[in-house]
């Protein structure tokens, strides 16, 4: 079987046998003729690549049998060829699906020759954008690239799940390096969007006479140094998905123009009046409790409704404790794979030494440490030595023999105070103790 089918509709034999012969001059094309529209139609099951086809074939209108094509083998493109030159029938054609409309004159076999080529690198790149498109989807099976078997973890997919099926929007709420987009991207690459772009923008990563030409884009002039015309990331994301990371960083300026978008599903870009439509879905995520900031005054309730959608939130490294080790031999595996080095593994020292760790950084955190350790193990097991914690917690390099028990919970208090920002309910709710037990632990530490 040859690589590419061509199919000619075209009831003048002979020249039917000229576009035959000269197509057939590449080994790589399969052709087939035929001289009547229903004998087409018969041989779709065979599924041609590129039909040719004759405007005025005796049983069929050119209109009427593109309609038709189009509708029976979507995946084959059909090129007109006719003995009219009509400018408006040619337009509507094309309007109406047809690749190309080609006028019979001498040059026209060279000229499908080209359109043929053309047709063939375009057909070749789209099955190329499919493959990794499914890649991708692999890559983002959540039930692979989100790893863990606690209780917390498999909340999670369940919540993934429902979100995949819907178009609601999403905010997802997780302390840095927990994996708020691979959560996002899990999300987009497994509903009816995959195949549409994904568009990320950290919203604290901008500053705030920049925001609003990165989300809406903006026209040549707006703005000093605005020289061409750009489109902003919602434009960007078409009929995709958009993730805007750390949203409660955004200022109560661009809050409430964000509100207006969302309303309204339309933008217009600085310095423009055409309204752009949108149909992009949102996913939101950021490290910091919305509920709490709109009590703040620092976020608009009315944005905070809008946002809300399907909350998922994220739990901490310290909180599924059971996952540790489990993602530790994931990115060990990971790594070596990676540098083409042996696999290590974790002696049993090495892994209580990564038990008691709290890990503010979670999983990110996580990563950095299993590469580094992979790195500095010179034999094939990765000793307690070859794991290092960051020197700026408190908690992270503490022995049992250096202070009392009653010192030990001073540091801890300290370590959650000073990690969420003084916040005793917070800090009460991760360590799993209620308030009234830090505020006693502290006055007997005499804080």
């Amino acid at each position: 079987m040859k690589g590419f089918k061509i199919f000619i509709a075209e009831d003048d034999k002979w020249y039917s046998e000229i576009l035959r012969y000269h197509l057939e001059l590449n080994p790589d094309y399969e052709v087939k003729t035929f001289d009547t529209g229903k004998k087409l139609l018969a041989a779709l099951y065979e599924k041609p690549d590129v039909i040719t086809l004759d405007y005025s074939l005796p049983d069929y209108n050119g209109s009427e049998l593109l309609t038709q094509l189009k509708r029976d083998a979507p995946d084959a493109e059909v090129v007109i060829i006719s003995g009219q030159e009509d400018i408006s029938t040619a337009v509507e054609l094309l309007k109406h699906g047809a690749y190309d409309y080609l006028v019979k004159d001498d040059d026209t076999k060279d000229r499908l020759w080209k359109t043929i080529i053309h047709i063939r690198e375009n057909q070749n790149l789209k099955k190329e954008i499919v493959h990794l498109r499914e890649e991708v989807k692999k890559k983002y099976n959540f039930e692979k690239s989100i790893k863990g078997n606690s209780p917390g973890i498999k909340k999670i997919f369940s919540l993934i799940e429902k979100a995949v099926k819907t178009n609601i929007t999403v905010s997802i709420k997780g302390e840095t390096g927990t994996g708020k987009e691979v959560v996002a991207k899990a999300i987009h690459y497994h509903s009816d969007r995959s195949k549409l772009p994904f568009v990320a923008i950290n919203v604290s990563a901008i500053p705030n006479e920049l925001i609003e030409s990165e989300l809406f884009g903006h026209e040549k002039g707006a703005f000093t140094g605005a020289q061409s015309r750009r489109k902003g990331k919602f434009e960007e994301a078409g009929k995709g998905t958009i993730f805007l990371d750390e949203i409660a960083e955004m200022n109560q300026a661009m809050q409430s123009k964000l509100l207006r978008v969302l309303q309204e599903r339309e933008v217009v870009r600085v310095g423009g009046n055409e309204v752009i439509k949108l149909n992009c879905r949102i996913v939101v995520a950021t490290h910091k409790d919305l509920a709490d900031e709109v009590s703040a005054g620092n976020f608009r309730q009315d944005l905070y409704y809008r946002l809300l959608g399907l909350p998922i939130e994220i739990p901490p490294l310290r909180a599924r404790k059971e996952d540790v080790l489990l993602l530790a031999k994931h990115f060990i595996t990971e790594f070596c794979n990676d540098s083409g080095i042996e696999k290590k593994t974790l002696s049993e020292k090495s892994n209580a030494k990564l038990l008691s760790y709290a890990f503010p950084g979670n999983i990110r955190e996580l990563r950095a440490i299993i590469e580094l350790a992979v790195v500095l193990a010179d034999e094939d097991l990765i000793e307690p030595e070859n794991i290092n914690f960051s020197s700026s917690d408190p908690l992270a390099n503490l022995t049992l023999e250096e202070k009392s028990l009653k010192e030990y919970n001073e540091v801890i208090i300290r370590h959650f105070l000073t990690k969420y920002n003084n916040n005793v309910v917070e800090a009460a709710k991760a360590l799993e103790i209620g308030k009234s037990t830090i505020y006693r632990m502290l006055k007997e530490a005499e804080v």
